[in-house]
């Protein structure tokens, strides 16, 4: 079923009233699993449309494979792996994934287990003599970033300078020339240029030396797929560096005021440790830190649902609508860390699958763990917390916990 009648239900989801709460608005969606918009572009919600549109060849992540083009946002700079379509994709997830996971770092995300509990237990050593703390600032935000800063050899004093930059990117992510002041995306552009120097700076220290952070690796190795350039290190640098730490803050913070909101289960993972895996797995689709992939291009004609779209027209993917679909999950807006077959699309699905996953949930569920073992009766201050303007990555921007 195809409909135009979907255009306000989106609007409201967007607007930041909805921030707290878009859940009852995403069923509103649900109803037209493939929803046109007045400007062409095609909304999906429904769990198993997307599912079958993120394993579609025909679906481009390509914005040069848009009829109606979009505002630049990078300047000219070489896109991403995350903005490409196979092969060059393919080649350059390759090259990364050579030095971060399996087959040939099989590895280094368990090894970093030690040095993940004692980053955690150092911050929160941090709240003694503390009744009142923010998770996020005190903790969900400082953990990701100097895991990242660490795997990618990006000094952790520089964080205030980058911080500024990936803010206003993140700003810019959903940049509507309709609503949004032009200001807008030219920080962002300008913080992408920014970072990109910044990265530059680093790598050019990087050649011809050893070392085990990622940089040094990406700017000395020669595999089979042959070696990176320059352009392309530095875009998987940006990449890395931005959603390596963005998502699990909000992952964790999400999670964190899940808990408190259904002491039950805290109680739970208190005497039930082992259960932090299944947990984490249920956070990832009742709470997941990406709630939408704002652009997807139709490589060629698809169709979706009986409804055809047309070569190069824009396709936005709710994936947190999906993860909430009772057309595939009993009881969706029930938290259940039970629950069986939980094929969520918290990280997205197909070959774009979230690179930095395994990492995510690893600090993610260290990082819970911690928390609820060693808070002292922890109470919400305010409920809902401030979220964060993103409607794309959704997440409180602050949360403010009591503890005994």
């Amino acid at each position: 079923m195809t409909t135009t009648e979907t255009p306000d239900i989106l609007r409201r989801i967007l607007d930041y009233s909805a921030r707290a709460d878009p859940y009852p608005l995403y069923a509103e969606l649900r109803r037209t699993p493939v929803a046109l918009q007045e400007d062409g572009s095609y909304v999906i919600s429904t769990y198993h449309e997307l599912t079958d549109l993120l394993h579609n060849p025909h679906l481009s992540s390509d914005v040069r494979n848009l009829l109606r083009p979009m505002p630049a946002t990078e300047g000219g700079a070489t896109p991403s792996f995350i903005n490409l379509d196979p092969p060059e994709h393919d080649r350059l997830r390759r090259l990364a994934m050579r030095h971060f996971g399996p087959p040939h770092a099989p590895g280094l995300v368990d090894g970093m287990r030690p040095d993940l509990t004692a980053i955690v237990n150092g911050l929160i050593d941090d709240f003694a003599g503390k009744q009142q703390i923010d998770i996020v600032d005190d903790f969900a935000y400082p953990f990701p970033v100097t895991v990242i800063c660490h795997l990618l050899g990006v000094p952790r004093e520089d964080e205030p300078r980058f911080h500024v930059w990936v803010n206003a990117i993140i700003d810019s992510i959903d940049y509507d020339p309709k609503t949004d002041p032009k200001e807008k995306l030219d920080n962002g552009v300008q913080a992408r240029k920014d970072l990109r120097q910044y990265l530059g700076g680093l790598l050019e220290q990087r050649h011809g030396r050893s070392g085990d952070d990622l940089l040094t690796r990406l700017a000395n190795d020669d595999g089979p797929d042959g070696r990176m350039t320059d352009d392309e290190i530095i875009s998987t640098a940006n990449l890395l560096l931005i959603a390596g730490h963005e998502t699990t803050v909000n992952l964790i913070a999400n999670g964190m005021l899940t808990l408190l909101r259904h002491p039950q289960v805290l109680q739970r993972l208190r005497e039930e440790p082992d259960l932090i895996v299944r947990l984490v797995e249920e956070l990832l689709r009742y709470e997941p830190p990406v709630h939408i992939i704002p652009w997807r291009a139709a490589y060629s004609e698809i169709t979706v649902a009986d409804t055809t779209i047309p070569k190069g027209s824009q396709i936005m993917l709710m994936l947190a609508s999906g993860s909430r679909d009772p057309e595939r999950f009993h009881d969706p807006d029930r938290f259940d860390p039970d629950r069986q077959d939980n094929q969520h699309l918290g990280f997205g699905s197909g070959i774009h699958l979230c690179f930095g996953g395994p990492m995510a949930r690893l600090e993610t569920q260290i990082a819970l763990d911690a928390l609820v073992r060693r808070l002292d009766r922890p109470r919400l201050v305010t409920d809902p917390p401030p979220y964060r303007p993103s409607p794309i990555l959704r997440g409180p921007i602050h949360l403010h916990v009591e503890q005994s």
